[in-house]
C-alpha cells in the first residue's frame, strides 16, 4: 500500500507517518518545506498548489491539515477542495484528520457538540471551520473520502495504549465517561482505517478504550 500524509510535519501528520511505517507500508511525506519526519520519501509542496498528478499512484491520502488562527480557518474548506479536486475520480482514498466540535449530542443529529453550553468559548470558531468543511465534503460524490473525529479531548502528547473504541456521528464516552484520546492512538485508528477501508464516504470517530 501507498500512503501519502499531507501536512506530514505537524504533531498528528508526523504520528500518522510513524504508525503507517512501523506496519511497514509505502509512506511519502507531503510537505510545504523541508521533511521533519521519518518517511524516506517526501513530495515538498504546499497543500493549496497540490494538483492530480502529485498524488497518481497512492492507494490512500491523510490530510493532516489544521490551521487555529481567524485568518487561516477558512483554510480548512479551501483545502480540502483542493485535495478533493485532485482525487477526484480516483480509485484512491481520501482519509481527513477532523475535529470532535461537529459531532452529534443526540440522537436525532440536530445539535452538534460547539453548540451545548460547556463547549469552550475559544474552540467554537475552529469547530464551526471543521464542521464547514465536513459538509461540504459529505457533497463529494466523486471521491472515496473518510472523515476521522477524534474525541473531546484530543491529547497531543497523551499516551500510546493502542486501544480505542470506533464509533460513528455521535460523541461517544468511554466506560470511565470520558471522551478522550491521544494523538498516537489517534494515529493507530486513522492507519487501521487506511488499511481497512471500511467507511467510505462517512464520518467516523474515535475515543480511547
Amino acid at each position: 500500500m501507498k500512503l501519502a500524509v499531507v501536512c506530514a510535519n505537524g504533531k498528528a501528520g508526523k504520528l500518522i507517518v510513524d504508525e503507517a511505517l512501523s506496519r511497514g507500508l509505502d509512506v511519502t511525506a507531503v510537505v510545504r518545506g523541508g521533511n521533519k519526519t521519518k518517511a524516506q520519501h517526501a513530495i515538498m509542496k504546499d497543500i493549496l498548489d497540490i494538483k492530480a498528478g502529485d498524488l497518481e499512484g497512492f492507494d490512500v491520502v491523510i490530510d493532516a491539515f489544521g490551521a487555529w488562527t481567524p485568518d487561516t480557518l477558512p483554510l480548512h474548506s479551501k483545502s480540502l477542495k483542493v485535495l478533493c479536486d485532485a482525487l477526484s475520480g480516483s480509485d484512491a482514498r481520501l482519509l481527513v484528520v477532523g475535529g470532535a466540535g461537529s459531532l452529534y449530542v443526540n440522537k436525532e443529529h440536530t445539535v452538534q457538540l460547539f453548540q451545548t453550553p460547556d463547549f469552550p468559548e475559544m474552540f467554537k470558531p475552529l469547530a464551526m471551520a471543521q464542521g464547514k468543511a465536513l459538509e461540504e465534503l459529505r457533497k463529494r460524490d466523486d471521491v472515496r473520502w473518510t472523515f476521522v473525529s477524534p474525541a473531546g479531548d484530543f491529547q497531543a502528547d497523551g499516551t500510546k495504549t493502542g486501544k480505542y473504541i470506533l464509533a460513528g456521528e455521535e460523541l461517544t464516552l468511554n466506560s470511565k465517561g470520558e471522551s478522550i484520546i491521544s494523538y498516537a492512538d489517534y494515529a493507530v485508528a486513522m492507519i487501521d482505517e487506511a488499511v481497512k477501508g471500511n467507511h467510505i464516504r462517512q464520518r467516523i470517530s474515535v475515543v480511547r478504550a
